[in-house]
């Protein structure tokens, strides 16, 4: 039967849950959870804790939340907590040498890719963005590098044609919570052997923002497919259209590419209907399924043409 070891959890967004949810679950002590500052959310810019913060005050295990793991008040109350292991998933803050020292086992970090592939802030995204078909999860042995330390566990996920980064985020969140729990005896039993990254193989992903977004229609229609479904839920791919001789935001939900060619610019709305709305690109037809206009739920494109007389239009801004 694996010991019982004093474990302290770092994590903030929903892609933490499911690994820490197992944990309580398990024979081990969870000393502390740690996890970012509240933050202003919503229409009245309340702080609000993160769904991390909610799961351990349901079980009544104690939170820190400080703004900096480079101050030295919050590496000593860490110390204080005499942890054997630190298990850390997208926790947000960097955590300097000094702070990994601390655990008797070091810290561990559950990562969204097969390393040394899609290091970084958004592997979810860039891996549907670059047309990957595998992805997965990778347990790491952390060191100060980003995302460099050494591989404890993988675990594969296949990426489906039809995936959003939402849909792909909840599978990985199962299966990273499963790899860990699985990984761990071996572990604390000290059997493991962290396998070195091999640094010729190394991606990077980087930090998403709301400005790459925005629909280039000069792009493949393929390339765009993925776009849509890699912004899908944030921050969500954009367009503009003409609404009585205003460009107005339309956000694109889910598309589809579909047969044939056409000539006009890219942009140009070349048919609006029962089956959605098809635009030209730089390579093929790209089929607008679910759209959003400014003000406005998501609706079905068939709707939203429906209302609007699109035909001849050149989205864009």
């Amino acid at each position: 039967m694996t010991d019982s070891i004093r474990i302290v959890y770092a994590g903030t967004p929903d892609f933490s849950v499911l690994a820490l949810s197992a944990l309580i679950r398990s024979r081990h002590e969870m000393v502390a959870v740690y996890t970012q500052p509240d933050r202003p959310a919503g229409r009245g810019r309340e702080p609000r804790p993160s769904p991390v913060k909610l799961i351990a005050k349901e079980h009544g295990i104690p939170v820190f939340q400080p703004e900096s793991f480079k101050d030295l008040h919050a590496q000593q109350q860490l110390s204080e907590l005499k942890p054997d292991l630190m298990i850390v998933t997208a926790y947000g803050l960097l955590l300097p040498q000094a702070v990994l020292d601390i655990p008797r086992l070091g810290c561990i970090n559950i990562h969204a890719s097969l390393l040394p592939r899609w290091r970084g802030a958004a592997p979810i995204q860039r891996a549907i963005l670059a047309g990957d078909t595998s992805t997965g999860i990778t347990i790491m042995q952390m060191d100060y590098g980003l995302d460099t330390g050494g591989m404890l566990a993988k675990a594969e996920c296949m990426i489906k044609q039809d995936d959003t980064a939402s849909s792909l985020h909840d599978r990985l969140m199962t299966l990273g919570a499963e790899t860990l729990m699985s990984m761990l005896p071996a572990l604390v039993a000290g059997e493991t052997k962290a396998e070195v990254q091999d640094e010729n193989l190394t991606t990077y992903a980087d930090k998403l923002s709301k400005r790459e977004a925005e629909i280039d229609w000069s792009q493949a229609a393929r390339q765009l497919e993925r776009n849509v479904r890699a912004y899908n839920a944030w921050p969500v791919a954009f367009t503009g259209w003409l609404k009585k001789g205003k460009t107005e935001t339309l956000r694109v939900w889910k598309s589809v590419v579909i047969e044939g060619s056409s000539t006009q610019p890219p942009g140009t709305v070349t048919n609006s209907g029962r089956e959605g709305i098809d635009v030209a690109t730089g390579k093929g037809i790209l089929r607008l399924l679910e759209v959003q206009p400014e003000g406005k739920k998501p609706m079905l494109a068939t709707a939203f043409a429906n209302a609007h007389d699109l035909s001849g239009q050149v989205l864009g801004t």
